[in-house]
């Protein structure tokens, strides 16, 4: 459980925090998926990756608080997506990419919370079509429409910014 909690922990917080913006709240979230994982344990079935598993609990427990506390979540808060660290890249990569990523930030915070979804699931977390249907519960051809849709409003979004400006809708996407 500890390597498993090591290995996905980190992920499933930024992915939490981006379907509900309290930090706080997020962390409490994480601590629930583990707990459900734990106990849940002999309901894996192997039919996705372990990984596909823990979102997909990731994901209900994430829309049933948004859902409990409505009034308090009404939208994303920018400026906390915005100081999300991505673990994912080293030092200087982070020094090198740091303008790029916080205007694709700011452009993701734009996009609705259905499209940011997909877009975090495919290209943060590696999920394809198919396990993204499964985590968001969404038929595979939604999934693959939304992500239509949201690589063309990425694309219109990034490329009003002057460091994006000369890429193509389909480039940035």
């Amino acid at each position: 459980m500890r390597t498993l909690y090591d290995r996905h922990n980190m992920r499933l917080y930024r992915f939490i925090l981006r379907i509900v913006p309290d930090a706080g709240r997020a962390e409490d979230l994480v601590s629930e998926v583990f707990i459900d994982v734990w106990s849940q344990a002999g309901c894996f079935e192997g039919r996705s990756q372990v990984s596909t598993w823990i979102l997909s609990i990731a994901h209900f427990k994430a829309l049933t608080a948004r859902h409990r506390h409505r009034h308090q979540n009404a939208g994303l808060d920018e400026s906390a997506l915005a100081q999300l660290p991505d673990l994912s890249e080293t030092p200087e990569e982070a020094v090198l990419n740091k303008d790029c990523s916080a205007q694709l930030r700011v452009c993701l915070a734009q996009m609705s919370r259905s499209h940011r979804e997909v877009i975090d699931l495919v290209y943060y977390q590696g999920k394809s079509v198919e396990e993204t249907a499964r985590i968001i519960h969404t038929p595979k051809n939604t999934v693959k429409t939304r992500m239509y849709y949201a690589r063309k409003q990425l694309g219109r979004l990034l490329s009003a910014h002057p460091d994006f400006g000369h890429v193509s809708g389909r480039e940035a996407a």
